[in-house]
């Protein structure tokens, strides 16, 4: 049972995890921080979240857990505005999707990276944002990623393993260089993809004209690039390296399906078309094996 637990950051991800922690009986009170005045009396309006301020200083005080759910830009900001504020058994933890940035930005704010923080990062959502989004299914059989360094407090892992369980989630601990890297394959390329070809198109000169026939396959594969562009813009900053070489890599793909096609090898293009096929088709079969089948959006 968390007692008090603080959000920083109430919109998409934070209010999901508000009302799936609501809903399943494991907290007590939440206390929600954000900038924005208006998305914040929406939380309290909808019961998200029992009371608000905009003074990440003010929301942790007397938290005995803090959850962290802004974009990676500002969360440096964030760490330095609540240290020294926080309780000393207080649990902190995160959702940001670059998990080395955010140990950097611990460090240089508090020093050290504190024993008690436990970087996370929920592999879950949609393309829409705000609280007025949230829903507490988002979780349900989605993975989490704790990434805990080898100075992390063991029931400080504990209590954020449970946190999410209770959430509805599947936890699984890794390594940061690691879960950066796969990340920057899963979830930061097909963001790329899905942005770079709205952009590429919206400068067409008929680009109307191309939007206006765009058939449900360019719906769906775009549909990602609804996403909110700042945090995108953070995520790709804080993980340049590993998503830079995933982009050459695709790049030199995708050079390399234009001249078979210039070819007009025929062959060769069944035999990507059919590995693509089977690869993709295992996956969906071992998504919907777990549960998961149907769960709206894509993780962040």
């Amino acid at each position: 049972m968390i007692e008090r637990l603080a959000i920083v950051g109430v919109g998409l991800i934070g209010g999901s995890l508000a009302r799936a922690l609501r809903a399943a009986g494991a907290v007590g009170e939440i206390i929600g921080c954000g900038r924005s005045v208006e998305n914040l009396e929406l939380a309290v309006d909808l019961g998200v979240i029992d009371g608000c301020t905009r003074d990440p200083a003010v929301a942790v005080e007397d938290a005995d857990l803090v959850f962290i759910a802004v974009p990676l830009g500002v969360m440096r900001g964030i760490f330095e505005r609540i240290q020294g504020r926080l309780r000393d058994d207080a649990v902190i933890t995160d959702g940001g999707s670059v998990k080395g940035s955010v140990i950097r930005d611990a460090a240089a704010a508090f020093g050290a990276v504190p024993s008690r923080l436990v970087p996370g990062h929920p592999i879950a959502g949609t393309e829409h944002s705000g609280v007025g989004a949230s829903f507490p299914e988002l979780y349900h059989n989605r993975q989490v990623i704790l990434t805990p360094l080898p100075h992390t407090d063991a029931d400080a892992v504990a209590k954020v393993r449970a946190m999410w369980q209770a959430a509805g989630a599947q936890v699984t601990d890794m390594d940061v260089a690691h879960h950066d890297a796969l990340l920057a394959a899963s979830s930061h390329l097909p963001h790329m993809l899905a942005y770079g070809l709205v952009d590429l198109l919206a400068r067409q000169q008929d680009n109307d004209e191309i939007f206006r026939y765009a058939a449900g396959g360019f719906r769906d594969f775009t549909r990602i690039a609804s996403s909110n562009p700042v945090m995108w813009r953070d995520i790709c900053i804080a993980n340049a390296e590993a998503l830079s070489a995933m982009l050459a890599s695709f790049g030199e793909e995708i050079a390399d399906l234009a001249k078979t096609i210039r070819r007009r090898d025929g062959d060769d293009l069944l035999a990507i078309f059919t590995r693509a096929k089977a690869a993709r088709d295992a996956y969906v079969d071992g998504v919907a094996a777990s549960g998961a089948a149907g769960v709206r959006g894509e993780s962040s």
